[in-house]
């Protein structure tokens, strides 16, 4: 994919790679933490969520994973309750140039906050 921003980023294709990735997943984040969700639509919110990174620039893959325990050990009489920090579990992979860069969105119970962290980079001919 062409970059026709490139000329306003002062930064290398490794330090790209990872703002776009940061940009997606924090988008993910403030965007759906909240969201009423229950056992019946969670699938249908994690493909949201997935579909809707996708189609993002530099984007070559976005998996999602909402943690079905924690929907059952919060939801209320209603049946649902609403999406918390804690359940999701994200993998995004960003392909800029020649970079690759895996990123996540993952509750670490160590640190009790939802981690935005770089898993894997590397150079790709």
């Amino acid at each position: 994919m062409e970059d026709i921003a490139k000329e306003y980023f002062s930064c290398g294709d490794r330090e790209r790679a990872a703002f776009e990735a940061g940009i997606k997943l924090g988008t993910i984040y403030h965007q759906f933490i909240g969201a009423p969700i229950s056992l019946r639509n969670a699938a249908s919110l994690e493909k949201a969520i997935e579909e809707g990174c996708r189609v993002q620039p530099f984007v070559e893959s976005c998996r999602v994973r909402i943690d079905r325990e924690k929907i059952r050990a919060k939801r209320s009489e209603y049946k649902y309750t609403t999406l918390s920090p804690s359940m999701l579990d994200v993998e995004l992979t960003i392909r800029y140039r020649r970079v690759r860069l895996t990123a996540r969105l993952k509750w670490i119970d160590e640190l009790r906050y939802p981690l935005m962290f770089i898993e894997r980079i590397e150079e790709i001919d």
